[in-house]
């Protein structure tokens, strides 16, 4: 057995700070799904959302805190009594539950957004600390801002919390603003100068704003820091957080440098990061490491002559050991249901139910007939497209485009909207702008249109397509996405799923004992 001491805990907050990526707002359902594979995965905390930020999280907080077997539910909340009530009433029926309260320390941070001076903060953290300590031994503490503070004072917040009760002592690079000598001076300082760090574990969490959050991250665990705080293909605020299938895979490849180990199934990523892709909306990079499309890609031919005689000339890690199954085409329109259930476990989709089995089943039909292979990341495709769709109020039920040259183009569409179903035909500047204007018209509502991408899941010219769409409303973003071989159908199907996370997200708001208007973490 690995040395305990050496165990690092991983401290997810893909749900919490990775949706505070501007559009990246998952749906209840889609968070549930994700709580289930990060439990699977062995995830160690799941910071499931911010209580008292709005109905949703505080209702996507308690739904998950129900759920999680081996996973620890944690909600966030600001040095207020009914930050942590909330957090509390939200987390309450779990078995063991974590509180991570936060306040800024940094003058500027304190000066500015506070409006504190150092005494007021102290006390701040004396009071609300020890608050939190009543419903829980597991508290965490964040110093805001942490990599802009001034040593000393940090030093002194850190031994206050410990004091009153935190177990957990979290230094976040807020603003990504450290480089990895300065965060390992930092880690070094605390331990060597705060008496009682050896009553708490250090934690991590640093962004991605100068791209160092991961070599920050791991600086701070060199230094001693035993938690992590990072997200799946590292989402998060402005330039993100630190991702977490490079922080795990990093400690296991590098294990001669970085002596450490984690209780993450390695063999999840892949498909963690596919569907935290499809619930957000954001599109995995192909250059991305670890879970990229071109991750264990090798086109350059010495690489290839490489690759044939020893793998290992050109990978430091196995595609397998992220997930990567390295034969893909192996279904086809004669393959069965039973066949099809079993690649879909193969694929990490062991949990699906049997309706969104039969229903998948149906659509892998078609795209067999339209389609001479079907790979791996089209039926994953297929999968986190339905998987989404459930919870819809609007669906796409018939779609005919007409276009091409001479004539304005024009779509015949037919929706289903709340039960009801409605159709029409609009003209519109190319294809697209008539498919859309046929769902405004079928749904009536007001949304300024920020991004409209399309992509290939997999190659050839009967590859599926993949549509991101962006939509906002009075300061609200969502983020939809789908796929199909057609690809005016993808696109239709991926503004619906967008305006269907809107008219969600319309019907959340804070609740009035706990509700406040803006909402942002560490």
């Amino acid at each position: 057995m690995a040395n305990e001491k050496n165990r690092v805990i991983i401290f997810d907050t893909t749900m919490r700070d990775g949706e505070q990526s501007p559009g990246a707002t998952m749906s209840l359902e889609e968070k549930i799904q994700i709580a289930n594979l990060f439990d699977q995965i062995g995830i160690d905390v799941v910071e499931a959302g911010f209580p008292a930020a709005s109905r949703g999280d505080f209702e996507a907080v308690s739904e998950i805190s129900k759920i999680l077997k081996k996973s620890i539910p944690c909600g966030l909340s600001r040095h207020t009594k009914k930050d942590i009530d909330a957090c509390h009433e939200a987390l309450k029926s779990a078995e063991r539950f974590r509180i991570h309260t936060f306040i800024s320390t940094s003058p500027l941070h304190m000066k500015h957004k506070l409006n504190k001076n150092t005494k007021e903060v102290l006390e701040a953290i004396k009071e609300h600390v020890s608050y939190a300590r009543k419903f829980t031994d597991d508290v965490e503490w964040s110093c805001e801002d942490g990599t802009r503070t001034d040593i000393d004072f940090m030093c002194k917040t850190v031994e206050l919390a410990i004091n009153c009760g935190a177990t957990t002592v979290n230094i976040p690079d807020t603003v990504g603003y450290s480089i990895p000598s300065e965060f390992t001076k930092i880690i070094n300082t605390l331990i060597n100068k705060v008496p009682n760090i050896d009553k708490a574990t250090i934690s991590t969490h640093c962004h991605n704003d100068l791209g160092l959050a991961v070599a920050n991250s791991l600086s701070g665990v060199l230094a001693g820091a035993r938690q992590v705080e990072c997200t799946i293909n590292g989402i998060g605020e402005r330039a993100g957080n630190a991702a977490l299938e490079e922080i795990v895979m990093a400690m296991k490849t590098r294990n001669d440098l970085m002596p450490f180990h984690t209780n993450i199934n390695t063999k999840l990523l892949s498909k963690a990061s596919r569907v935290v892709s499809s619930a957000t909306g954001f599109p995995v990079q192909f250059n991305k490491a670890i879970v990229g499309k071109n991750a264990f890609a090798h086109e350059a031919g010495i690489h290839q002559d490489g690759m044939l005689k020893n793998r290992n000339t050109y990978e430091i890690m196995t595609p397998e050991s992220v997930g990567v199954k390295q034969s893909s085409l192996v279904m086809g329109k004669h393959s069965g249901r039973h066949a099809f259930k079993e690649k879909l476990g193969d694929l990490g989709y062991a949990g699906v139910t049997d309706d969104v089995i039969q229903t998948v089943f149906g659509k892998f039909k078609v795209l067999a007939d339209k389609k001479k292979y079907i790979y791996d990341e089209d039926i994953a495709a297929l999968v986190d497209d339905s998987l989404v769709k459930e919870a819809n109020v609007i669906n796409l039920k018939s779609l005919k485009v007409f276009a091409g040259t001479g004539e304005p183009q024009k779509a015949d569409m037919t929706l289903e909207v709340y039960g009801e179903i409605k159709k029409t035909t609009e003209t519109g500047d190319g294809p697209v702008d008539a498919t859309f204007k046929c769902i405004k018209k079928l749904y009536p509502h007001e949304v300024k249109l920020q991004l409209y991408q399309v992509h290939a899941v997999t190659e050839g010219t009967d590859a599926q397509a993949t549509v991101s769409v962006r939509i906002e409303e009075e300061g609200k973003t969502t983020v939809g996405q789908a796929a199909d071989t057609d690809t005016l159908v993808a696109s239709a199907n991926a503004y619906l799923n967008a305006l269907n996370k809107m008219i969600i997200k319309r019907k959340r708001t804070a609740p009035e004992e706990y509700g406040h208007k803006t909402m942002k973490g560490i």
